[in-house]
This record gives C-alpha cells, structure tokens and sequence, in this order.
C-alpha cells in the first residue's frame, strides 16, 4: 500500500501563527541566509529584539562570515550557547573549515567539545591524530573497514592512511569489494580495488560487465579465467548478480565453476545465493547457506541466514547462526529470543529463560515474547507520579524546548523535532515525563509518546500510548467490528497522531491513506462528495481508514498480522509472505522481506497488546494476538480486489 518516510507537515515561507514582528524577523533573517543577503540578514537581525530563536539568527550570520576563520567570534558563540543543537551544528561546519584546511590542532580542540559528532566529523579527528602519528587512529580505522562502506571523503582519506600503512592485505580489499557489491554500491566497490597492487588489478571494464550483466560475463570468459585472482573474484560477483534476480539459476552456473574456484570466492557466492533466496522465502536458501560453510557473513546475510532456518524449522541452524553472529549483533532483542527459543526447542530450558531474561520487560515485541516465554503477563507498569508544579516549569524553562515550542508555533515541524529531540539528551526520567506531559498538553502528540518512550524507570504508558481523537476512532472502530487496541496501534505507528502527517509518496492524514487508497475505499463504501483535499478531516480520515482494515481484514482471514502487513505493504504481497504450511505469527512477521514493514508489523502489534491492556485493565498476549499465519493457497491469491 505504501512505504514511507513521514514528513510530518510542510514549512510554510511565513506560516500563519507568525503574527508577532519578531517572527516576521526570524523568518526573513532566515530567508535572507538562504539567498545570502547579507544585507537583509543584518536588517532582520536588528529587529528580532530577544526572540526564542536569535541563537539561530546568530548562527546565520556566523556562516556566512565563516570563510573569514574568525575563530575568536566562533568560540564567543561556542561559550554562550554551550551544548545546544545550534552549537553543535555550528561547530561540526566549522570543524569541516578547518579540516579541509589542515588546522589539525584547532580541529582536535573543537571536536573534544563535541557531543554526537557524525563519521565525518570523526574522520576529521583521525587525521588530526594522524598529522601527529598518533597510531591509535588507525586502530579505529581499522575496525571499520567491512561497514564504512560509503565513506565521505574526509573518511577516503583515513582509509588511504590505513591502506598506505600496510595495515591492510590483499583478501581484505577484496573482501570489502564484496561487502560494497552487497550492498549494491559497485561504485564504491571500484574505488576499493584501486587499493590493489597494479599487478593484482582487475580489469575494471569486466567488473562493470560482470556488475551489469552477470550471465553475460561468464559466458564470454576465456578458459583460463580462474588462473587468477581477479578472475575468480569477478566470477563471483557475477554469480551474485544473477542472485539478484534468479537464485536458482545463480545456484546452477555456481555449480558448473565451483571446482575452480577457491574457498573464498566460492563461500561468499553461496552465501549471497542463500540471502537472495532467504528474502525470496525459496526452501533451498537453508541448503544453499549451508555450502557457504562457517564463512563471516555480512550482518545482513546472518540475519537472512536465521530467518530462512526459522521459516524450515531448523532450530540448529537458528542456535548456530546466532552464536556466530558479531557479539553487539546477536545481542539485539531479536536474535536473543531466537537463541533462546532454539534452546528451548533442544531441550536447554535453563539457558533459554537465562536469554529470555535479559530482554524480558523491555516494552517492545521481543521483550513482550520473553515475558511470555517466561510466564509473565504483558501489563502496563504502575504509572508515575504526575509532574509537580515546578517540574512543569522547568520543562517550559528549558531553553532547547523553548526554541522547539517556538518552532512548532511557527509551523517548523522538522526544525522543532531536531531541536526538542536533542533537548532531552541526559534528562532524567522525571524531567522526561514533564516535557511529555508539555507536548501533551500542546497536542504535540509525537514528542509526547517519544520523550516519555525514554523514560528507564519511572513510565506513564498513558502518554507513551496516547489514545487521542477517541470521540471519532472508538465509535469507527465498533462500527467496523475492530479491535479498537489495534486500530490505535496502526494509527500510533502510522502517523504518530498527527493529522497534517504527509509521507513521500503522498499517504495522508492520522492513517496515512494513498490517494488512490482513499479514493477506492470512499466509493466502495458510498462516501459521497469526496475529494481528496478531504482526507486530512479527521472524522474521514478514520472513517476510511478503518473501513479499508475491516475489508483487508476480511480479505485475509481475519487475521490482524496479514492485515497489518496488507495496510503497510498491500494485500498481494501480505499473502505472497506465507509459507506453504502453517506458520507462527512470530516468525512470519519476522520473515517479512521488507525491513519497513517487518519493523511496521512487529510495532503495530507490540502497540495493541499495551492499548488493550490500558483501555480493558488487564493484561493482554502479544503470543494470542500473533497466532498461527494459514498456509498459502492457490485461491488466496486470486482475491486482487484491494489496492
């Protein structure tokens, strides 16, 4: 039905609440950086008197001045504005100044003042230590290597000190190659293998063939092509090509050259074949994975490894594929449940509960699946304390929120969020739950349950699962038949309640409705006089919204894990996703080949669980809720009706 990123409202050039002269002031200030009227930029600045936002206003103007590296002026603004966002913005361009002019002391001084610095900026740091040979930075670099895979320039640069080092072998050039064609980055897997010795060089015009057209390239390939490592390489990564498209047929050519090729190149190309068939749901992908042997995979294709035994059942493979994963990999939620399921199905309770444990209470579908394993009822903690008097006040007081309430207030929605998101950084849970309530009560509903997610141990689950609009949700809900639980737990993960919420590619409004979407379902149920420029009405909105998840829901056995799927990604490919048999609701949600939509599924259902409970006081089963996924029939995928 739609994939997405949420734009959550557009930035008007002078949004309607800006009545006040020193809006009006901020704006044009902000208007004039961006047409680089210096000028109109002074102009504005005199007038905006001691608005929320000057910080911003002076930021301005320091870019603009900042090709003349007055760092006396920098550091001035550094100091007033200590630990904002603005100043961390700020500082991270003027440490890009002076990087890509060699002031390593002045970059190393700025970025030990840094806060969240990104890559880029860390790269910078790296050269600083390495103009003093501080051989350390390297270290780092090297750790890199197989996941930097798209590096910006300053980070080139650190990756050619590491090559230049020697630190870096022939197998691991070509091993990084392999990771960029992976990733389908073959550009940046070219400029890897510049790093190559001259004489162990491949023929860059084969590697585009063998990228563009992998059946090809093998086919014209003389006899002697595995006489060299190039050769044998670029057989590979053509085999991984035809993969994208065809895994079996790439099975049957890797067959025939197999016995020419050595364990590297043949491993990894048996393991891209396993992960293109695992995302596929094929039966082989467990068999083709299998000849890859105990070769590293790439974070993904372990991931795709355990899904694929999930899907077969082998819970062996599941318990081996896991342990072999990188530690801060296998420690995520999913991967622990898995482990301790795959103990579980051996007989090895005791270790199970042990992994079950330590992601048990985590408010989130795995963590919900563990308190289950273990026993325990899924039910929303005691709620706290509400914020006292000064507490609110100090939220109101806090400068960072202060700008954010301002750019909300002006219509800057992209603005205020990375202003109000970098503002909780360190709160404590109290100061938490008393900028939650703030939004809250400014119908922020987004920040609301955002910032009270944070909490570590003191929650309030009425704002992390706001249930707003209720006078139009509660009574579609009952009129369509539907769980009104999961009807919140959709909209919560669809738009976060924000009624002007707009994705990429058009879905509208509190359900996020396609255009074409809105359009069917108002026909199909005799909505009349509709236009889409109504979609954003709340009342309609919801009204189409949960009319179309009664009807995907019928289309699919009643089932709220097909239909979550249907609303996110369509009903064709929600049925396409079951297995030929029965299947768990679990594994069939974490199966989902599309990372959005299995994310979307596993939320949207977490998110029930904790609205049943609060709406009904008792507690609730993600494992009921999930059920068992009916196996694919022919006539289930006749049914093309829906959008």
């Amino acid at each position: 039905m739609k994939f997405r990123v949420l734009l959550l409202g557009l930035t008007l050039a002078f949004p309607l609440f800006a009545q006040d002269s020193r809006d009006i002031a901020f704006l044009t200030a902000r208007d004039a950086f961006r047409a680089g009227d210096r000028n109109k930029l002074e102009k504005a600045t005199s007038q905006l008197g001691n608005h929320e936002l000057l910080p911003y206003v002076e930021n301005y103007r320091l870019r603009m001045f900042m090709d003349q590296g007055d760092s006396t002026v920098l550091r001035a603004f550094f100091e007033r504005y200590e630990k904002s966002y603005v100043v961390e913005k700020l500082r991270a361009d003027w440490i890009r100044w002076l990087g890509k002019r060699s002031t390593w002391n002045e970059v190393e001084a700025e970025y030990a003042r840094m806060i969240a610095p990104e890559p880029d900026i860390t790269c910078y740091n790296q050269q600083a230590r390495l103009a003093r040979n501080e051989k350390s930075a390297l270290d780092e670099v090297e750790k890199t290597w197989l996941t930097m895979l798209e590096p910006s320039e300053p980070c080139r640069v650190v990756l050619d000190a590491l090559v230049i080092s020697q630190r870096i072998e022939t197998d691991q050039v070509w091993a990084r190659a392999r990771r960029q064609v992976e990733a389908n980055r073959p550009g940046q897997a070219k400029a890897t293998l510049n790093y190559l010795p001259d004489s162990q060089m491949p023929d860059f015009r084969a590697f585009d063939s063998a990228i563009s057209s992998g059946m090809g390239y093998l086919a014209r390939q003389p006899s002697s092509w595995s006489a060299t490592k190039p050769g044998r390489e670029l057989a590979a990564i053509a085999i991984q090509r035809i993969a994208t498209n065809d895994p079996r047929t790439a099975a049957d050519e890797l067959e025939k050259l197999k016995g020419r090729m050595q364990d590297p190149e043949k491993q990894w190309a048996w393991g891209q074949i396993g992960l293109q068939a695992a995302k596929r749901h094929m039966p082989d992908a467990v068999t083709w994975y299998g000849n890859a042997g105990k070769s590293v995979l790439s974070d993904d294709a372990y991931q795709w490894k355990v899904r694929a035994a999930l899907r077969a059942q082998e819970w062996g493979i599941v318990r081996d594929t896991v342990l072999a994963m990188p530690p801060t990999l296998a420690a995520l939620p999913e991967w622990t449940y898995w482990l301790g399921r795959a103990h579980k199905a051996g007989g090895r309770t005791s270790e199970a509960d042990a992994l079950f444990e330590k992601i048990a209470g985590q408010p989130n579908f795995y963590g919900n699946l563990a308190d289950e394993e273990l026993g325990r009822a899924i039910m929303t903690p005691p709620r706290a304390k509400a914020p006292t008097a000064e507490e609110q006040q100090a939220a109101r007081d806090n400068p960072g929120i202060r700008r954010a309430m301002t750019f909300f207030r002006l219509e800057m929605r992209t603005e205020a969020v990375k202003e109000w998101n970098w503002s909780l950084r360190g709160m404590e849970d109290r100061e938490l739950l008393a900028a939650a309530d703030l939004a809250k009560r400014n119908q922020i509903w987004d920040r609301a349950i955002n910032t009270a997610d944070r909490t570590k141990n003191e929650h309030d689950y009425t704002l992390r699962f706001l249930a707003p609009y209720g006078e139009h949700v509660r009574p579609a809900a009952l009129n369509q038949s539907l769980d009104d639980a999961w009807v919140y737990g959709l909209m919560r993960q669809e738009s976060r309640f924000i009624t002007s919420a707009k994705s990429n590619v058009g879905a509208s409004g509190l359900m996020q409705l396609m255009p074409a979407t809105a359009k069917w379902v108002a026909k199909k149920i005799g909505l009349r006089d509709f236009n889409h420029g109504r979609v954003n009405d709340t009342e309609i909105n919801v009204l189409l919204g949960t009319s179309y998840m009664r009807l995907v829901m019928e289309n699919l056995d009643n089932h709220p894990v097909l239909a979550s799927a249907a609303y996110n990604a369509g009903p064709g490919r929600a049925k396409k996703w079951r297995a030929d048999r029965p299947l768990e609701g679990a594994i069939y949600a974490e199966t989902i080949p599309f990372s959005e939509t299995r994310d979307y599924v596993k939320k949207v259902m977490s998110n029930a669980v904790y609205y049943s409970a609060q709406f009904n006081g008792k507690p609730d089963s993600l494992k009921t809720r999930l059920g068992t996924i009916g196996a694919r029939t022919a006539d289930g995928m006749k049914d093309a009706d829906l959008p």
